[in-house]
């Protein structure tokens, strides 16, 4: 027999076929043609029945396994592995004749092959394999998202619910993972980022496309993601600032990653030049002067400004607010030992009404808002840097769910156009001692259809009471605007 006979396996051919290519050597052009009409009339039933949909995941990085390339790269849809082009030479077709594997589903182009004959397998009962590798919503579905109560199975029968699936924990990951989930709870911007073609725009931007579509894939194959994929582009990015086997901070991570979207979708520092800066950014107006130290002055008068000197005003936009801590006691007694401090978030927003002022680096400051954003992140200021180490100010923050208004802190709240009522969406706190590794983070996000709040951490999803929220040591707070601004 001769080679051409060898590479051509039994079940591609007719018995006819079969019968010539035992007796008589084919010609390259005769056994594609008996390829091509064999596969026309029966490929649905060829190899599919060897694909082995428990072992595909299609969360990782789209390199292939041997050679570590991206370009040109197929999923076996037996083993799960990925493998660089479908030509006789490359690295698919030598796994086909050395594992006796076949069906293999190009990453990009969503095609499916068999192989080592190469020709393309267009079968309905693929579709559920290229959802999971590239799920798409309608605007009719987009828009259904945060009313859907119905639970879906994977394919262990194990129920979840599409938009609050656990994310895995490569190592330590988990300060990306609750601002991840955070982001696509916000409905401007996840509906935006299931929606739009991103072929043109970075990795990163594709990355997390794909990342929240799959979050709110209710026809997935396991009830969580891994963000490896994108965890892979934020190192590469970021020039390793960030990076998977060592913990950062959330707040870092978030302020960089709004900034790189911002900009990688053609943001420029033009008001509302992207989705970005039309949710976050808000405006603010800071007064500064100059600290004279006084003889005999009082705390009031040190951090007081005086109208007789200059006052420098500006004003500065921006994506996030700085909420300050009261220090903790520095002593307690034994009746107080175990009492934890806490603050109303009205008290530490009133650092931006206009009237308080703060010292810092030998200047005072003084705050107040002039525009606000249809979605305000608040950071709690919770740890603090010395000379030796990291500390964390253990001050519970007492707010309300539902209903905060901002209307104090704006200085011509008459003038606003829309709501100053705003309801929390999202809530980042922080368990542990400080320092990298020593703590852990978790977010809380709500399902709007059911009213019910979830608390996540990693892979872990449960219900949780809304009064017990609170409770938490909130880091990072995500608000929603009653009354939206449109644009």
């Amino acid at each position: 027999m001769s080679t051409n006979q060898k590479n051509v396996p039994k079940r591609v051919l007719s018995e006819s076929a079969e019968a010539t290519v035992e007796n008589n050597d084919l010609s390259q052009s005769d056994t594609k043609r008996i390829r091509v009409e064999t596969s026309t009339n029966s490929s649905s039933d060829l190899y599919l029945d060897t694909i082995n949909r428990h072992m595909l995941d299609f969360d990782f990085e789209k390199v292939c396994s041997v050679s570590l390339s991206n370009l040109n790269v197929y999923a076996c849809l037996v083993c799960g592995k990925y493998f660089q082009g479908r030509g006789r030479q490359s690295h698919a077709y030598f796994h086909s004749l050395h594992e006796n594997h076949h069906v293999f589903i190009n990453l990009h182009t969503l095609k499916v092959y068999v192989l080592p004959d190469g020709y393309e397998v267009k079968d309905p009962s693929l579709d559920d394999i290229r959802y999971v590798l590239h799920p798409t919503f309608t605007k009719e579905q987009v828009a259904q998202l945060d009313q859907n109560i119905r639970h879906s199975y994977d394919l262990n029968n194990k129920k979840y619910l599409p938009g609050f699936v656990g994310l895995n924990n490569v190592k330590a990951n988990d300060y990306v993972n609750v601002i991840i989930q955070a982001l696509a709870h916000i409905p401007p911007l996840r509906d935006f980022f299931i929606l739009q073609n991103f072929e043109i725009r970075s990795q990163l931007v594709q990355r997390f496309s794909t990342l929240v579509r799959k979050i709110w894939n209710p026809r997935a194959f396991k009830g969580q993601v891994s963000p490896h994929e994108l965890l892979q582009e934020i190192v590469n990015a970021s020039n390793k600032k960030f990076k998977l086997a060592e913990q950062s901070d959330p707040l870092e991570f978030l302020s960089w990653f709004l900034n790189t979207l911002h900009k990688d979708l053609g943001g420029t520092r033009k008001q509302n030049s992207s989705i970005i800066h039309r949710i976050f950014q808000g405006e603010v107006k800071v007064e500064e002067q100059s600290v004279i130290s006084k003889e005999n002055a009082d705390e009031n008068d040190r951090l007081s400004f005086d109208v007789d000197r200059d006052i420098s005003v500006k004003t500065s936009p921006f994506l996030f607010l700085t909420l300050d801590l009261p220090a903790p006691p520095l002593f307690k007694d034994e009746v107080e030992k175990n009492i934890i401090p806490q603050v109303a978030l009205t008290a530490i927003l009133a650092k931006y009404d206009g009237r308080n002022a703060s010292e810092s680096a030998g200047t005072l400051k003084r705050f107040q808002l002039i525009r606000l954003p249809n979605y305000i992140i608040f950071h709690i200021k919770r740890f603090t840097k010395n000379n030796w180490s990291e500390e964390k100010n253990p001050t519970i923050v007492n707010f309300p769910i539902k209903n905060i208004d901002m209307s104090d802190h704006l200085e011509n709240p008459d003038e606003e156009k829309f709501d100053t009522h705003y309801d929390l969406i999202a809530n980042i706190c922080h368990e542990g001692k400080p320092g990298k590794g020593n703590g852990i983070y978790k977010v809380h996000v709500q399902h709007r259809g059911k009213d019910q709040w979830y608390q996540i951490q990693d892979l872990i999803v449960e219900e949780i009471n809304a009064q017990m929220i609170f409770l938490s040591e909130s880091y990072i707070q995500i608000w929603e605007r009653k009354e939206q601004d449109t644009y």
